[in-house]
């Protein structure tokens, strides 16, 4: 099984380090969490420099929000996955991610048992 790397994009320190947690708990893949970022600009330079395999984007961030920055990535790495988690609920919200080029959406607050089965769905090809 390849190890996945992957891009923490949210501008809680708290999330970010949830996520690296709990993707690197993952028995079944194998993550390498290659970087971190708290908003999109440095989100846009890292996945540039490291190639992710594999992004989490929270959606309300300083200088440039998710939905902006997933489509910039996905422009940029078109074989980039990228799950937004993000507290925004309005199903519009989800839909403009999601045409931004996002996989998938996961809501907040979300429990550890949600976050695996949205890893498993967003990491199948």
């Amino acid at each position: 099984m390849p190890v996945l790397k992957l891009l923490i994009v949210d501008d809680s320190g708290v999330t970010r380090r949830r996520i690296a947690r709990l993707a690197l708990s993952k028995p079944q893949q194998a993550f390498e969490v290659v970087g971190q970022a708290a908003d999109g600009k440095t989100a846009l330079a890292l996945a540039q420099e490291l190639k992710p395999d594999l992004v989490t984007m929270d959606l309300t961030m300083p200088i440039l929000d998710g939905v902006a920055c997933t489509r910039a990535l996905c422009a940029a790495l078109p074989d980039v996955r990228v799950l937004v988690i993000s507290a925004l609920a309005a199903r519009s919200t989800a839909l403009k991610a999601l045409s931004a080029g996002a996989h998938g959406f996961l809501y907040k607050p979300f429990t550890d048992a949600q976050f695996a089965q949205w890893m498993d769905e967003v990491v199948s090809p």
